[in-house]
């Protein structure tokens, strides 16, 4: 005698789709790491900053000029710590000075023991063959492993319109596109101009675990290549006077500007600070 009564198997099929979300969500903190470490790098006025202010959630990196100094400041989201390195910004058209490039390689000290992640922060818009040196000038500072662990992410999301991110990369031409295959076509694009609870950065936080599960663990900066590194900058220290230093300026990328926020205090290394002056 056949029953009517349907199976567990289909009631469990039938799933309401708030009940399907809880359970979807579950999962993910199940696989969640207790931790996020990332270091943010780009070049001057790309929204580098602001990135990191909309992962915090409030405004804690200062906008109204390029800081000179690696800025670390954490936070908690979705019940886990996340600790953001804030980098000094390189020069669109000019070498980077080798007193920024050193600020650079002391970020990953400051979130010990490796950052799980680069967000290399790059604006919508044009993208020249200089753009490409310079990201390469600069993230080879810290080897060439440092790829395995970098995100691309897009500024400036609006500029866009209606086209995709695809498309615009197709449109940038090689020099955009090798930067994409360096990354192994990690990337995400992120509006900079909402804080609080951001629809975009929940995505951003599971391709950053993701690069952690496929590249077996976090970033560490190789001994050899950090002494190379170091007489490298000390060489170029020779030629770089602290005047021209002083006076190399930031120009702000095309197709966009950043609103300044409130300034907030940033923490240089103390042995800088007495050098130091507004």
């Amino acid at each position: 005698m056949s029953s009517n009564r349907p199976s567990d198997s289909t009631a469990d099929d039938q799933l309401d789709p708030e009940e399907q979300k809880r359970l979807a969500a579950a999962a993910r903190e199940a696989n969640c790491l207790p931790e996020l470490r990332l270091i943010l790098l780009g070049w001057r006025w790309p929204g580098k900053s602001l990135t990191g202010n909309t992962i915090l959630g409030r405004e804690e990196f200062r906008l109204e000029r390029a800081a000179e100094f690696c800025v670390k400041r954490e936070t908690e989201v979705d019940q886990r710590k996340v600790t953001v390195v804030d980098t000094p910004g390189w020069f669109s058209s000019q070498t980077t000075p080798a007193d920024y490039q050193q600020e650079m390689v002391r970020s990953v000290t400051l979130c010990p023991p490796g950052p799980h992640a680069f967000l290399l922060v790059i604006p919508v818009g044009m993208f020249t063959e200089t753009d490409r040196a310079r990201i390469e000038e600069n993230i080879a500072l810290f080897g060439e492993d440092v790829w395995k662990h970098t995100m691309l992410v897009f500024t400036w999301a609006e500029v866009l319109k209606d086209r995709s991110i695809e498309r615009h990369i197709r449109r940038e031409g090689r020099d955009l596109q090798w930067v994409v295959d360096k990354c192994k076509k990690r990337y995400h694009v992120i509006n900079n101009y909402i804080f609080g609870e951001h629809p975009q950065l929940p995505q951003l936080m599971e391709k950053v675990e993701k690069i952690v599960a496929e590249e077996g663990g976090y970033f560490t900066l190789k001994t050899d290549e950090t002494k190379t590194q170091s007489q490298t900058q000390s060489l170029n220290l020779n030629t770089n006077s602290s005047k021209e230093n002083r006076e190399l300026g930031a120009r702000p990328k095309q197709n966009g500007s950043c609103n300044s926020l409130r300034a907030t205090d940033v923490n240089p290394p103390q042995s800088l600070v007495e050098g130091v002056s507004d």
